[in-house]
């Protein structure tokens, strides 16, 4: 690392796994943060027990020396983020990089950074811009996937482009949403490393976005995971299963019985459910094809 390097202070801001894949890239190239920004602490589990975002519980398993470096922040809200940025917490803090951060950044926050924010997107932007880009790219069978840095603005996913990159597989790949959001960070952290040092020396031309071209996804809901066996593609289904589990999770009742659908197999273009939940009962194995028949019973 060359030594103007070594005096960039950054701020990190992220909390789950993607975010957390993406940090893990930058320390191991040693770029360590002088700041990490992310979510309050949680009650996870049916036991509800208080637990870190993926990012923080990186952080403390780091060598001692890391820790020390890295201060902690975990702002509730919008509000109280701004309020911190007001109180100069980013005063000795040159650059900010965000990925997969739930909390929208205002521009009193981006102001405060005076190299700017650089988004990182699972997706290639300006397609799937908003809160769901894996999940999405997933349940549309999009076959055109990849990571992008930005710039961040004050509108969503809208700033100029730094750099992009295609995420290269068989075009027979059929990923879960853990296995392609694994994926893409990875990706994400890789483009980091060769472009980051550019940036600092504003070595890379922006690149606007064709807004024109932009496409958006949404949060998904609970009721978003709902399958009709019997009168839904059973293809749909599938990408269903692979996209939003674990969460909201994919669900369908069958004779009046909730069931969580966990994993499907395409096999010679036919469609089967094969891993589930019955309500109230552990996890099991079947074979359920689809679409199914209304004589169809569960063993």
């Amino acid at each position: 690392m060359e030594k103007d390097e070594e005096k960039i202070n950054f701020a990190f801001f992220g909390s789950p796994n993607f975010a957390k894949i993406v940090l893990e890239k930058l320390i191991e190239n040693k770029w360590i943060p002088s700041l990490l920004i992310c979510n309050p602490d949680k009650p996870f589990g049916r036991k509800k027990i208080i637990t870190p975002p993926a990012t923080k519980k990186l952080i403390l398993s780091q060598k001692k020396e890391i820790q020390e470096k890295v201060k902690i922040i975990q702002p509730a809200s919008k509000k109280e983020l701004e309020e911190l940025a007001e109180k100069n917490l980013f005063k000795e803090i040159q650059l900010g990089i965000v990925a997969a951060f739930s909390q929208i950044i205002s521009s009193k926050v981006l102001k405060a950074f005076p190299l700017g924010v650089i988004g990182v997107h699972p997706s290639l932007l300006p397609k799937y811009r908003g809160p769901s880009p894996i999940q999405t790219m997933i349940l549309e069978d999009e076959k055109n996937i990849g990571v992008t840095l930005f710039l961040l603005d004050e509108e969503l996913d809208h700033g100029p482009i730094i750099a992009s990159e295609t995420l290269k597989k068989e075009e027979a790949w059929r990923p879960s949403f853990e296995e392609l959001e694994k994926e893409l960070a990875q990706l994400a952290g890789e483009l980091l490393r060769e472009n980051l040092s550019l940036f600092l020396k504003k070595k890379i031309k922006l690149i606007n976005q064709d807004h024109s071209k932009a496409t958006f996804t949404k949060k998904f809901t609970t009721q978003d995971g709902f399958v009709d066996l019997e009168k839904d593609d059973p293809l749909l289904i599938e990408r269903k299963i692979r996209a939003l589990n674990p969460n909201p999770g994919v669900f369908t009742f069958l004779r009046g019985e909730r069931i969580k659908l966990l994993e499907a197999t395409v096999y010679d273009d036919q469609v089967a459910i094969t891993k589930i939940i019955p309500a109230g009962k552990k996890e099991r194995k079947c074979f359920i094809p689809l679409p199914l028949k209304e004589d169809f019973v569960l063993n």
